[in-house]
């Protein structure tokens, strides 16, 4: 999970409204505090209320697209043919999902923040709520272990946070949120699931998602809209490979009140090593109850994949995008232009100088925030170099799983941009922002089995 900072390590004080900050200077982003610290949208800074204001809800100004609604006037979340950008970790960052949102997703969701680190008012989880104004839908993703934990965190977040929907992660394999009796370890805890749903159910009326494994290893989205419960279930097809489950529980998932499914095509025992199975979330989708929508997840790379899946079984509403994005984030602009687009290494640059500025904004423009802007740049990187340009395709579109041997491109940019070596990497960061410091090297989080350790800058 991404590192970032906020002055604020508690969250927001209750006494206090915001206004619209004058100028960027305004806005703390210092080189030891990242991103402030919550989800109010950048370019807002604390004041101190008057007696009137105390007891009112938080209001931005009335051009602020993500001003916090009464219970009344919270959104109708609509998912049909919508772009969903996926939460992902450490590059789902603000700035990057400024990246996406202007080429053209409808929804973000922000990456998981601990309760527990929430609830202690550490700094760098908080962090991981901030939204921006451009998202317009918006949600958040936590992750904890009892029901007690997660209802103090969500009635928190629903009083001090803006955003439109909340993920309860319940479905996370890594070791040490498993071992803290939170993520995929709830599966074998149904009843402990059963009380985190219920103490979640009467919270709050913010639209609240629900990611988990079942008993049958599936894991599951709820939202919470106002006093409907509206559920969205995101699934795997199962725990091992070759044993699905999903179609035979797909109308408990309904009876149990989900208003929505998202089957992610594989099993967890299968993670990435093998194709995402479409046919199986299409026999899912036909065996849905007409009141259950159903979202299909995985390997989305062309809008003539996105075109597929929607025609070849209409009983899908739309499908979420993930690592499709991380590795070429016009893939939104290509599903709604309906083309595959031949991008130039000068464009494909100017998207990391828009996420450079963008980063610059967030973390700070001094020496921690140039170099918490190149951190996270690099790991991007560390994913984009994967894209072959259209240009030089014998076939179309590529595919998802595809590992070309090195390339020369059609100019030095674009090959520098296909090369698997950090130092290369390195090299195109100075492009952007500077030199590096002397001795400076870089590894990716999420290290792919050809990312190169020998060449390292």
């Amino acid at each position: 999970m991404e590192e970032n900072y906020s002055d604020d390590a508690s969250g927001f004080d209750n006494t206090k409204t915001f206004k619209k900050a004058k100028n960027q200077d305004n806005v703390k982003c210092t080189s030891t505090d990242m991103n402030n610290g919550s989800s109010v949208p950048e370019g807002c800074v604390a004041q101190t209320g008057s007696k009137d204001t105390l007891m009112a809800d938080f209001r931005a100004p009335e051009t602020d697209l993500s001003y916090k609604l009464n219970a009344r006037e919270k959104k109708i979340i609509d998912f049909r043919g919508k772009l969903y950008l996926a939460p992902l970790t450490t590059v789902g960052n603000l700035p990057f999902r400024r990246v996406c949102k202007v080429l053209g997703a409808d929804i973000t969701c922000g990456e998981m923040a601990m309760c527990t680190n929430l609830l202690q008012g550490q700094a760098s989880e908080w962090a991981l709520l901030r939204r921006h104004s451009s998202e317009d839908l918006f949600g958040i993703q936590i992750c904890g272990a009892y029901p007690d934990t997660i209802a103090h965190t969500i009635d928190l977040i629903d009083r001090e946070c803006v955003i439109d929907f909340i993920d309860i992660n319940m479905g996370c394999p890594i070791d040490i949120v498993v071992n803290k009796g939170a993520g995929s370890c709830l599966l074998t805890k149904p009843m402990r699931m059963k009380g985190i749903i219920q103490a979640t159910h009467g919270t709050v009326d913010t639209p609240l998602t629900v990611k988990v494994f079942g008993r049958v290893s599936v894991p599951v989205w709820l939202i919470i809209l106002s006093d409907q419960l509206l559920i969205i279930a995101l699934v795997r097809t199962g725990y091992f490979e070759g044993r699905n489950r999903i179609d035979s529980i797909i109308s408990d998932v309904s009876r149990w009140g989900a208003s929505a499914i998202t089957i992610h095509g594989r099993t967890r025992q299968q993670r990435y090593s093998k194709l995402a199975d479409w046919d199986y979330i299409y026999q899912c989708a036909r065996k849905a109850p007409d009141t259950l929508h159903v979202l299909g997840n995985g390997d989305i790379f062309s809008y003539t994949d996105w075109n597929r899946h929607i025609s070849d079984c209409p009983e899908i509403s739309t499908c979420m995008i993930a690592r499709g994005a991380l590795i070429k984030p016009w893939l939104f602009t290509e599903i709604k232009e309906q083309r595959h687009w031949d991008i130039s290494s000068n464009e494909r640059l100017n998207i990391l100088k828009d996420f450079v500025h963008f980063g610059l904004e967030h973390w700070g423009s001094d020496t921690k925030g140039v170099e918490t802007t190149r951190h996270f740049l690099l790991e991007w990187l560390s994913y984009t170099h994967r894209y072959i340009p259209v240009g030089l395709l014998d076939v179309k579109p590529q595919r998802l799983n595809w590992r070309s041997p090195s390339y020369f491109g059609r100019d030095d940019l674009e090959t520098l941009m296909a090369s698997e070596s950090a130092a290369d990497w390195i090299r195109i960061s100075e492009m952007l922002l500077g030199k590096v410091p002397a001795g400076f090297t870089f590894a990716p989080k999420h290290k792919s089995n050809a990312y190169d350790q020998a060449e390292n800058g």
